[in-house]
Parts: C-alpha cells; structure tokens; sequence
C-alpha cells in the first residue's frame, strides 16, 4: 500500500511518519527541489528536531512521480498554497489521480472564503474527498506520541478507509460525515489562537485565557451555524479540542504570533520570525463571512483590526472588555 503526501513541511512529513508506523509506504512530495535533494540526503529537517526520516518515505519534487502507484492522496501543504496545487492536481491526465484524495490543510481560500472542501468539488469534481483534523502538533505526532484526530467525509466508506490507513496503537482516528463543521474548528481556532496569545502577552492570566477559549468557542459555533455545521461536531476534538490545544501551549504558531505582537514586535517582525501563520490568513475570511452573515464576532473582530492596523492589542483588549454586559 502506497500513500503519496503533497507537502514536505512539517505537518507533511510528520503524518508521512504516522502512515510508515502503520504499515504504509509513501512518496513525499515537495515544491521545491532543494528541498527534495536535502530530504533526500540528510533524512531530516530543521522543521522537525531530532527526528529522522524512515527508509519507507521516499521524497521527490516531480508530482508525477509522487502519484505513481499510489492508492491515497494526501495533501498537507500550507491554505495559501492548496488552490494552486489543485489546479495541478486538475491537469493532470485522466487516471493519473489516487482513487483515494485527503487533506490536512487547514484555512479558507483567501480569494473566495469558501472552505476547502468547495474548493476540491470545484477543481477535482470527480472526487470524493476526506478532510483530517483534530488537535495535533507536528512534532509530537513525528515523535509518535498518543493523538486522536478525525476523518470526515460526507461518504463514510471513504472515510473509513482513511481511519483504517492511519489508525496506529498511538493514533486514533475517528470518523465524521461534517466536513462543513471539521473544517470550520481547523480554520476558526487558528483566529482565536493569536487572541489568546495577545492575551497572554500581555499578562492577563489564567482567568482571561479560559474566558477568551469560551467566548471562542461561542464565536465558532455561530459561525458553524449559519455554514451548516453541526454542534456536536464543534464541541469535539476538532472544535474545542483543537481550540484548546492551539490557544494554551506554545508549541501553536498563532499563539507565538499574538504573544509577539503583544510584546510590541511588529506584523513584519512576527511573520519573518514565525513563517505562515494561518490565523493571519483566516481571520481575512472569518470577517468576510461575519459581514456577509450578519454575525457578530467581537474576538475575531478585534485579532482583525489588530493585524491590519487598525488598533494596537492593548487598545483591542480595552474595546473586549468594554463591551456591555449580557446573557451568556
């Protein structure tokens, strides 16, 4: 059995990782040549420290060749960069696509702010695809530490298939037909992890952190509503768990993110210390959806004028917290 894994950032290689550990061989495929070569010969990444990669993960830079004789496709590359991938991936001859297609990628398209899923039924019309999500560090699912995510597919028997590719003593994978809602958690907790970290930046504590996570938490599920999503589904681990996961450790991009913004570094600053930061991508689509709706999203407002100039973190916490008293 053959996986191919688009995408050689960390998230790509530690799931090509996890699909090695339960029994799979994969192509790694990656944008850019150098990176092949430096897989290739080194069998590690900075990305990743100390871990090094099985023999049963090939790497290449050539998308044909990471496809050929392969019975799944997973994609797991950053959300700026899933579209253009699958207009490759639409391209290519008739046949030369697993009959299996899934993506760990999480976010919006910046151009259109529908969600990925959209955006596969657009260029790849003729699959059925799954969506992976859940609270997970890269590192930690590199190492092989104890993670559970979830599978979704409006198909169950696609879905299935995935879990059972996955699934390892370590790795738990649960199945979910709510791609609409699994896909919200992955992308809304990203916004709110930058608030949290914001927060924390500016030593507000543990009482203002738990009380952001609910709020947050509020703020996704009225989103989830109006999109179609279901309630359970934003109250499990792809939703609050995620949420919990990326607002509290530092080991979250988008946490670091606020926390730096916070500590006065600039946008710029943040971004070339940190790379992509998806909360920073997201938040753009978050408010679209917010005007187009009618939603009322006060944190995932304010991260917004905070990354776009509007107000200074401190001035966006004093707006939070002057907001009048109501009904929870």
């Amino acid at each position: 059995m053959r996986i191919a894994v688009l995408g050689a950032g960390a998230w790509g290689i530690a799931l090509a990782m996890q699909l090695v550990r339960a029994g799979r061989r994969v192509s790694l495929w990656a944008h850019k040549d150098s990176v092949a070569q430096s897989l290739q010969q080194t069998r590690c990444t900075p990305l990743l420290a100390n871990i090094r990669l099985p023999d049963a993960i090939e790497v290449t830079s050539d998308l044909s060749q990471a496809l050929k004789g392969a019975q799944g496709l997973l994609i797991a590359v950053p959300s700026h960069a899933f579209m253009q991938l699958l207009q490759q991936l639409a391209q290519l001859p008739v046949g030369c696509l697993p009959p299996y297609v899934a993506w760990a990628t999480k976010g919006f398209d910046q151009d259109s702010h529908e969600l990925l899923h959209q955006q596969v039924h657009h260029y790849l019309p003729q699959v059925s695809g799954t969506v992976l999500s859940g609270p997970t560090f890269a590192h930690e699912v590199a190492l092989g530490l104890p993670t559970a995510i979830v599978a979704a597919s409006d198909q169950v028997s696609i879905s299935d298939w995935w879990a059972k590719r996955l699934h390892h003593a370590h790795f738990r994978v649960y199945t979910n037909t709510d791609v609409t809602g699994v896909e919200i958690g992955g992308a809304v907790k990203n916004v709110m992890a930058i608030a949290a970290g914001v927060s924390d930046g500016l030593g507000f504590g543990a009482n203002a952190r738990a009380a952001l996570v609910a709020r947050a938490l509020a703020e996704m599920m009225r989103l989830g509503q109006v999109l179609g999503a279901q309630p359970d589904t934003l109250m499990g681990l792809t939703g609050l768990g995620d949420l919990v996961l990326t607002c509290t450790d530092d080991q979250s991009r988008n946490r670091r993110f606020g926390m730096a913004l916070a500590k006065r570094q600039s946008l710029a600053q943040a971004e070339q210390a940190l790379g992509t930061v998806e909360g920073l991508l997201a938040v753009r689509s978050v408010m679209a959806l917010a005007e187009r709706y009618g939603l009322e999203l006060p944190i995932a407002q304010s991260v917004y004028q905070v990354v776009s100039g509007q107000l200074s973190p401190k001035a966006a916490v004093a707006q939070l917290l002057a907001r009048e008293a109501g009904e929870e």
